[in-house]
């Protein structure tokens, strides 16, 4: 039923149960529901699918890929935004790069763009010890219109979910959480900051004497760029010392804080952002887990048999008897699980399968023929996930190049 499905009333009516009951039914299936009800808006939204149809089209430079995109981009109307967005890069020279936008470049543009937004360095986002992304609480001493730039990324996000592009981004699950609509608590608190929810735990169980010796109130210092800021969690919270009887209060307030308060307004703007691609009640299908994974692909093997029933071949290489191909399967089945993912990402730009297999790739995975030239090593163009290999004689020689070129971590490259 979640495959074929309903309409209109009865889709809604699914949603509403699945928001409340989410688990009564598998991850998979709510996936092919969520699927089917972006394919179902594309219907109902009239967005344009082929390249002969009018669509947005934009020319952004490479070393600036970001500044280019924000600026092209933010003017366009949530209804265009749906729509295909034909993508030209242009070189370092300003000059137009070879290949033609047939979806693909648009995959290449939105995977870089999201992993240059996402850098730390940019200053939108932070990392938690767990190296996982949450907004900047301090963007504002950093960015003029920070609350544009989120709008401006949860569109970019919400674009990628609705062309089923995985992008790996690692979000820190108390933001997952934010975005599905539920407030954070203590417990959550470990996933951004360990140390200072050990501390909380200790002051809760703390029995060595009186609460007040600790010489707490109901206040956080911040260091931000080496100014002192002192933020009151209550009204006249700097003369309000935490005892005994109201430690809990101050606990709560500390992880709420954290949590929830401190990245408010950033998270409000992302969520807007994405809530003008993505219907905010399609993602509350899922956990904020099960969204991470929607977003990122799930960490799970390879599944080589499934990923060979859906390759593709070209130039030589008219079918899978070809020698070279023949051996290209011999070594990706002798692979460890880590070198088939730097293959995978190597070819397609992200080391996850797709969450339905591979058939669900577009386009398909596909090793095409580099010729005879048997000193040149394996290159990929990951915006059509295509595979260009050498017509290697032997699985030894295919396996040492392939090796070679995917631990390299070579990026983007357009015939």
């Amino acid at each position: 039923w979640v495959s074929e499905g309903g309409k209109g009333a009865d889709d809604a009516r699914i949603c509403r149960l699945l928001q409340r009951l989410p688990f009564v039914v598998p991850f998979h299936s709510r996936v092919q529901l969520f699927h089917r009800l972006v394919r179902e808006d594309k219907i109902a939204e009239n967005v344009q699918r082929s390249e002969f149809f009018p669509s947005l089209g934009i020319q952004v430079r490479r070393d600036h890929i970001y500044e280019d995109a924000f600026d092209k981009l933010s003017p366009v109307t949530d209804h265009m935004f749906k729509h295909r967005i034909r993508v030209e890069l242009l070189n370092e020279l300003g000059l137009p790069e070879a290949g033609i936008d047939g979806g693909g470049v648009f995959k290449e543009f939105l995977t870089e763009l999201l992993r240059t937004a996402y850098d730390p360095k940019v200053g939108l986002f932070k990392t938690t010890t767990a190296n996982q992304l949450y907004p900047n609480p301090e963007v504002h001493l950093v960015h003029d219109r920070p609350l544009a730039h989120y709008h401006f990324l949860g569109r970019i996000l919400g674009k990628a979910l609705y062309e089923g592009i995985l992008v790996e981004l690692p979000f820190a699950p108390f933001f997952t959480a934010r975005l599905l609509g539920r407030a954070n608590n203590v417990d959550d608190l470990p996933s951004l900051d360990p140390q200072v929810h050990r501390n909380l735990l200790f002051l809760k169980r703390y029995e060595g004497g009186d609460v007040e010796d600790l010489a707490l109130n109901f206040t956080i210092v911040r260091q931000d760029f080496g100014k002192t800021r002192v933020r009151e969690l209550i009204p006249g919270g700097e003369d309000v010392p935490v005892t005994r009887s109201n430690r809990l209060q101050y606990i709560y307030l500390i992880a709420h804080y954290y949590l929830n308060v401190q990245i408010h307004k950033q998270t409000q703007a992302f969520l807007e952002g994405l809530a003008a691609v993505i219907n905010p009640t399609w993602l509350r299908l899922f956990g904020p887990d099960e969204l991470q994974t929607l977003i990122s692909g799930a960490h799970e093997p390879i599944d080589i048999e499934d990923l060979r029933r859906n390759t593709v071949y070209s130039g030589a290489f008219t079918d899978s008897r070809h020698p070279t191909i023949e051996a290209f399967w011999e070594v990706v089945r002798g692979m460890s699980e880590e070198q088939r993912r730097q293959l995978l990402k190597f070819t397609t730009s992200c080391s996850r399968p797709p969450l339905l297999g591979f058939q669900e790739l577009q386009p398909k995975f596909c090793v095409h023929s580099a010729g005879t030239e048997l000193d040149r090593l394996p290159t990929a163009s990951t915006c059509m996930n295509l595979l260009k290999l050498p017509e290697f004689r032997d699985a030894e020689t295919l396996r040492r190049k392939l090796l070679r070129s995917i631990e390299a971590g070579a990026g983007f490259e357009l015939s």
